[in-house]
């Protein structure tokens, strides 16, 4: 943060409340410009996290072939749409008059004192796009993948401490992983009172050090057990488990609300669709090593959570504790972008303890009554994930290029969004199926 130079009045006048159209994140223009390594890291890191553990047991319901031609598509897929949204900021920061105002082509438009743009976050190019309409819509899909994914960590940490600390079927009249949730509530509750999260930074890093050492410590493990017996395993699951996998592949790849962000800390930006590319070839061949491997290793044996398969032992111990850990503390950093908005909306933009603490318990009640941590991925995936990957980012194309982009541009557009719609609601169905009927 800077002052304006020649006013000292102007710079010990705290600033205004964030409004509809104040951008969620600063000015790219004062962060340090990435290079094209910083920026492979940076997008894996964003797409890479715990939802691989899943993996191997969606294989395990899907298919082999299948979930490999899954996971490939749906990377496809998403890396196109994730160029749709850079696209469209591209072409309206290109704009002639790029200000907060309803430009010819019916746009509303923000832009800053110098003339820079100011759409630095999915929910910013919504507002220029569609108005506080479509703000609303990606802020209410970003509070529901957002809380989603932490839902997803507090069923981790309770299934992973009950099979790791197996104390005794109850636990002072709870279930072993409704005990460990419900000790998780008051630590989460100070932990996400705490107004800047910055101190908490360094431990995103941590992070993924913990989950690229999991990945390494199951993909040998797997390897050693297929080494001594070799289970049976299926290529196809049939079409009734489509939408499932599908679902599950969504998840994993969920990360189109950076691509923004880090398109705008990338120093050469022309460069940034070519290194998305690869980001994503590189982290769909990771993911369908790890999720073939568990699958080949465990057959019809394999958990929902594969680190479940790792058995007793010193090294599988501390993997599980340090994955725990890990989202223990991802939590609250997960849950900033939900009291961004949900602050900006109810309190004015400024720090609300009771909002907190309500969301938190929230996000605990719904983690208690899940069961099964791959049908919740696979849930969030359907239900919100395919969204704000596959819905919104070609409609906003769409409105942006229309004059533009032809009959070829317009059936691509409507396919994907058509094709997100079908996958959200078949996907949402057969998942909610899964959690309330399970087959197995």
């Amino acid at each position: 943060m800077g002052f304006e130079a020649g006013s000292s009045s102007d710079a010990l006048r705290a600033p205004p409340p964030p409004r509809e159209d104040t951008p969620l994140l600063g000015d790219p223009q004062q962060v340090a410009l990435s290079s094209k390594s910083k920026t492979f890291a940076n997008v894996f890191i964003a797409i890479v996290g715990a939802g691989v553990l899943g993996l191997p047991y969606s294989f395990k319901r899907t298919g082999w072939v299948m979930s490999l031609l899954m996971l490939f598509s749906v990377a496809a897929l998403t890396q196109h749409c994730m160029m749709l949204l850079v696209y469209t900021r591209r072409k309206l920061e290109s704009s002639n008059g790029f200000s907060k105002i309803a430009s010819s082509n019916g746009f509303s438009k923000i832009a800053s004192s110098n003339g820079l743009s100011k759409i630095a976050s999915f929910g910013d190019l919504g507002f220029t796009v569609c108005g506080s309409t479509g703000r609303f819509l990606v802020d209410i899909l970003i509070i529901l993948s957002q809380t989603g994914f932490c839902v997803g960590y507090l069923i981790f940490i309770g299934n992973t401490l009950a099979d790791v600390v197996n104390l005794s079927p109850m636990i002072m009249g709870l279930a072993p992983k409704s005990f460990y949730i419900w000790g998780c509530l008051p630590f989460q509750l100070g932990l996400n009172s705490i107004a800047s999260l910055t101190h908490l930074a360094p431990l995103s890093i941590f992070a993924d050090v913990v989950d690229l050492g999991a990945m390494g410590v199951v993909l040998v493990e797997d390897v050693l057990v297929f080494f001594k017996h070799s289970p049976a395993v299926k290529a196809f699951g049939g079409v009734s488990v489509f939408f499932y996998g599908m679902g599950v592949a969504v998840y994993s790849f969920e990360g189109v609300g950076m691509v923004l962000p880090l398109e705008s800390e990338m120093k050469d930006k022309d460069k940034f669709g070519k290194v998305l590319a690869l980001t994503m070839a590189f982290i769909s061949l990771l993911y369908g090593g790890f999720g073939a491997l568990g699958y080949f290793a465990f057959g019809e044996e394999t958990k929902d959570m594969i680190t479940a398969n790792l058995g007793a032992g010193l090294i599988s111990t501390l993997v599980k504790l340090g994955l725990c850990v890990n989202l223990f503390f991802t939590l609250p950093i997960m849950m900033n972008p939900v009291y961004e908005i949900v602050e900006r909306r109810f309190s004015g933009g400024t720090y609300c303890l009771w909002l907190r603490w309500l969301l938190v318990l929230l996000v605990s009640v719904v983690a208690l009554s899940v069961p099964n941590f791959a049908d919740f991925l696979s849930l969030v995936g359907s239900g919100v994930c395919c969204a704000l990957g596959f819905v919104l980012p070609p409609l906003f194309h769409l409105m942006v290029f229309k004059e533009e982009i032809g009959w070829k541009g317009w059936s691509m557009d409507v396919g994907i969004m058509v094709l997100g719609i079908v996958l959200g609601v078949s996907g949402t169905w057969y998942a909610l199926l899964e959690i309330f009927f399970p087959t197995e």
